[in-house]
């Protein structure tokens, strides 16, 4: 019993995991075995079975890809937000200083119980927004007035 319309949709579909499970579909009801089917697209034939159980159970719909959400995140929502907002008070503090990935870490330690390698944690900052490039530090004593005035003067390279 040959389906021209999942013939069709083979044909027509970009997605190669999708195109895949129209083939075992296609295999399905042309009347080859399970076992057979996953030996021809070579794949385990637990695939074969998952995506004709989706199939049976929820026409093509079911062979749709579902999202994979991935691991939950070790910080909620809400330890995110007070991370970020220790790491931009410390980068603006008049103290000046480097704030290092031991530093956060030694933060998120303490603060919430959990430890993270060093990678991870430039992993974590750069999600919340940051770069992990170094600022040059602010002397405490560092006037702003003085700042702004040597940028206008010219420099000696300058047109």
């Amino acid at each position: 019993m040959n389906n021209p319309n999942i013939a069709a949709l083979v044909k027509s579909e970009k997605s190669a995991r999708k195109r895949m499970r129209y083939l075992a579909l296609l295999q399905f009801t042309e009347g080859h075995s399970r076992t057979a089917i996953a030996s021809m697209l070579k794949v385990s034939r637990t695939s074969v079975n998952r995506w004709i159980t989706a199939y049976l159970t929820q026409g093509l719909s079911g062979l749709d890809e579902t999202p994979n959400p991935g691991r939950p995140a070790t910080l909620s929502i809400a330890q995110q937000a007070k991370l970020k907002a220790f790491v931009q008070n410390k980068s603006l503090s008049k103290q000046g200083g480097r704030l290092m990935a031991k530093d956060v870490g030694y933060y998120i330690q303490t603060e919430f119980g959990v430890t993270f390698k060093q990678a991870n944690i430039y992993r974590l900052l750069h999600q919340l927004g940051f770069s992990w490039m170094a600022t040059h530090s602010r002397h405490p004593k560092q006037s702003e007035a003085t700042q702004e005035a040597l940028k206008k003067l010219q420099d000696g390279n300058d047109p």
